[in-house]
């Protein structure tokens, strides 16, 4: 199975059911009151770490996931069946972002192994629910909840307690294999590694390391070129870095200007990654040369080191000289260094931004005799006006106490809303009203009249 670190979907929650309408039917019952259930709860959209998962492959050749929506209630204050819940399985260290926006949903890592991404909407309630001592006969039932959808991009950032680092061919696979349980191809050309291999490093005392080989960088990878991004993402979690330079300088590179190249394209990614412990280590000793005036490679790369402050371990992966020493002085970097989780905070919340998405605004216009209008649209306000009958004296009253609990009454009047002006919504058109024998009741059924659409036209 192909590596994929990368992929783009397309989520939605299941909708809640509509609540039903209907009255009890019976023989020998002459007025049989309302009875209609409640939907029910549309799915939700789950996201789950699968440890047996290394790759978003799943997700290259599919796009749209989705979960199933509640069902209406039914007669008989029948509960409409809940919508079936998706669950995604993703490999850990996932990060799950809003696509347009960028702004982290989800960070699949550290003791997130399960986390509901978009809850389904919530079932509407039956007309059974609205009956009252006064109104015994609702003819209206509540919609449910709208589906919560998104576009979402997975981004994975490996887990791993080692990095492993370097230019194309400083032998990083060679290391890799013969350090672990990691089988990656290798062979002797530019860009060799094009998918992070991680491996296991077992000691005798039964304890170990995950460390990752992360794709050959070159200069430039910080931004972007040579897929930097994509490589340099997988560092990011890793709590010790080896830098793997090359003492046999085949192609005439100078091991010392590589080991600053990394360090530079390091930094100019993520400052912090540089703030990690790193050792350098320096790979085909058996192979090296001296120069004209005699230097070795090694030489030159001890005299860096010593300046810089890194600990040096020249090494030859192909016949395991000095490895033995680098593993064992890097599980005592390890050791010294207090696990940690690189773990990415929620920045996006789909419940709160799907709430500020389906309210409603509210504009002033003026019409051709110069009369005020106030304009009132929304999904909120649109889902509403679907779902309840306005020629139904009973609904108008059900719409009505919407429009005082959402707020739009109340934000009218801050507005300075008078009596006789109209409010549109939509496609429908209404004079306001006072209720002067008590409090202001702007949308009242027995206070509001429908207007004529076609008088403005």
């Amino acid at each position: 199975m192909a590596f994929e670190d990368f992929a783009r979907i397309h989520i939605k929650a299941g909708k809640g059911g509509d609540g039903h309408v209907s009255f009890r039917r019976e023989k020998f019952v002459a007025a049989g009151g309302p009875d209609g259930g409640d939907g029910g709860r549309g799915g939700d959209v789950i996201f789950e770490v699968d440890e047996a998962m290394n790759t978003l492959f799943i997700y290259k050749h599919r796009y749209q996931f989705r979960a199933t929506d509640g069902e209406e209630g039914g007669k008989r204050r029948c509960h409409g069946k809940d919508g079936q819940d998706i669950i995604l399985k993703v490999p850990e260290g996932t990060i799950v972002r809003e696509e347009h926006s960028g702004r982290i949903i989800a960070d699949m890592s550290g003791t997130n192994r399960r986390q509901v991404l978009l809850k389904g909407g919530k079932g509407g309630r039956g007309n059974m629910n609205f009956a009252t001592s006064t109104h015994q006969a609702p003819q209206y039932g509540e919609p449910g909840k709208p589906a919560v959808e998104l576009d979402v991009t997975l981004e994975l950032k490996l887990v791993a307690d080692v990095g492993l680092v370097g230019f194309p061919n400083a032998g990083k696979s060679t290391f890799l294999s013969r350090v672990t349980n990691a089988d990656p191809k290798i062979a002797n050309y530019p860009f060799t590694t094009i998918d992070p291999n991680l491996g296991v490093v077992n000691f005798e005392d039964g304890s170990g390391f995950v460390i990752a080989d992360m794709p050959g960088l070159i200069e430039g990878a910080s931004e972007g070129v040579g897929l930097g991004h994509r490589f340099l993402r997988h560092i990011e979690r890793t709590r010790v870095l080896i830098q793997l330079v090359d003492t046999a300088s085949f192609d005439g590179r100078d091991p010392v200007e590589d080991i600053k190249a990394i360090n530079s394209e390091l930094e100019k990614f993520n400052p912090d990654i540089m703030k990690k412990p790193m050792v350098i280590a320096a790979n085909k000793i058996d192979a090296a040369q001296a120069d004209e005036n005699g230097v070795s490679p090694l030489d030159k790369i001890a005299a860096y080191c010593k300046e810089a402050g890194f600990q040096l371990f020249p090494i030859s992966a192909v016949s395991g000289q000095g490895v033995q020493e680098l593993l064992y002085a890097v599980r005592n970097l390890l050791a010294t260094k207090a696990p940690e989780t690189v773990y990415y905070e929620q920045e996006y919340f789909p419940e709160d931004e799907q709430q500020e998405q389906g309210g409603y605004t509210i504009e002033t216009e003026t019409n051709r005799e110069g009369e005020r209008v106030f304009a009132i649209e929304g999904p909120s306000v649109e889902r509403m006006l679907n779902y309840t009958n306005l020629s139904s004296e009973k609904g108008f009253v059900y719409f009505t106490a919407w429009m005082k609990r959402s707020g739009i009454l109340a934000e009218l009047k801050e507005r300075g809303i008078q009596e006789g002006d109209t409010v549109r919504l939509y496609n429908q058109q209404f004079e306001y009203y006072e209720d002067h024998a008590g409090d202001v009741d702007g949308f009242n059924g027995e206070e509001m009249e429908e207007k004529d659409l076609e008088d403005d036209e």
